[in-house]
């Protein structure tokens, strides 16, 4: 997918952060628009965004929750139907969650799981047989930096992004193999200038604003705005995987020369965070 115009492009976590991003950048560059969340007023202001800067956008807005299997698929019969075909799926969606093992509930991590990695693999099978079908595809699937390495206090969110990260490039094969015109791209974003640290749950002793702001303060660097930027042109150029700031690229590289030994380096870093939190 070198050019985005006129193409069909679905979007999930649209109504804000890097999915209202995304779907504005791509209504520029001429592509047509299917967009959902859960938020109905953060996702009309991105309808909102896109009517303003790029007019002669077609756009399907719909409120959608992407850990319900059977809504995801009823929808992708919808967008076929009203625009009949998709050429793109970004399954963007995703949510936190703040605890350690120990006192998380299980409620915590399936919620995490049935959002950030079901909702990866419901869009993914629900799209892929008419992206397949368009025979100029691509599906993005935002994993996370903690798809790549592993943070205390991160267990449920670390399950959810590394499973995308293994889907993601296990289906990138399988494309590769069948010979289907099908681009697939795994996104890790590091800390991200977005609402997710904010909207995120916590469990145990953790004050969730006082994380929050931890998070906005100390972490998150890159706008939304640079971050889908960096995933269009990544996906222009059918790259494997992205990694999105300075930060998650650091860190990658640094898991790959200290191997198992950046666990420890983590922990006493964690350590030393919660302490200003």
């Amino acid at each position: 997918m070198k050019d985005f115009r006129d193409k069909v492009i679905v979007i999930t976590g649209a109504a804000s952060g890097m999915g209202r991003d995304l779907a504005v950048k791509l209504a520029q560059r001429g592509a047509h628009l299917a967009i959902s969340d859960l938020d109905p007023d953060g996702l009309a202001g991105t309808e909102a965004l896109i009517a303003q800067q790029a007019p002669n956008a077609r756009v399907h807005s719909q409120l959608l929750n992407v850990a319900e299997r059977e809504a995801v698929l009823t929808y992708a019969d919808t967008v076929v139907e009203h625009f009949g075909r998709v050429n793109a799926v970004f399954n963007n969606a995703g949510i936190a969650h703040h605890g350690e093992v120990e006192t998380m509930e299980f409620k915590d991590i399936e919620r995490i799981m049935d959002v950030d990695y079901w909702g990866v693999v419901n869009g993914t099978k629900a799209f892929l047989p008419h992206i397949i079908a368009s025979g100029d595809g691509a599906i993005v699937n935002t994993s996370s930096l903690f798809g790549l390495l592993a943070e205390p206090g991160q267990a449920a969110y670390n399950s959810a992004k590394f499973a995308v990260r293994g889907f993601t490039e296990a289906l990138r094969q399988e494309m590769l193999i069948s010979g289907h015109e099908v681009a697939v791209t795994c996104v890790h974003p590091g800390g991200i200038k977005t609402a997710i640290a904010r909207n995120s749950t916590t469990s145990g002793d953790h004050d969730q604003a006082k994380t929050a702001q931890f998070f906005d303060k100390y972490l998150a660097r890159t706008s939304s705005e640079k971050a889908a930027d960096i995933i269009l042109t990544a996906v222009q150029k059918e790259r494997a995987r992205v990694l999105v700031g300075a930060d998650a690229k650091l860190l990658d590289l640094g898991v790959r020369l200290v191997a198992s030994g950046y666990q420890g380096i983590s922990a006493r870093l964690t350590k030393w965070g919660l302490s200003k939190v």
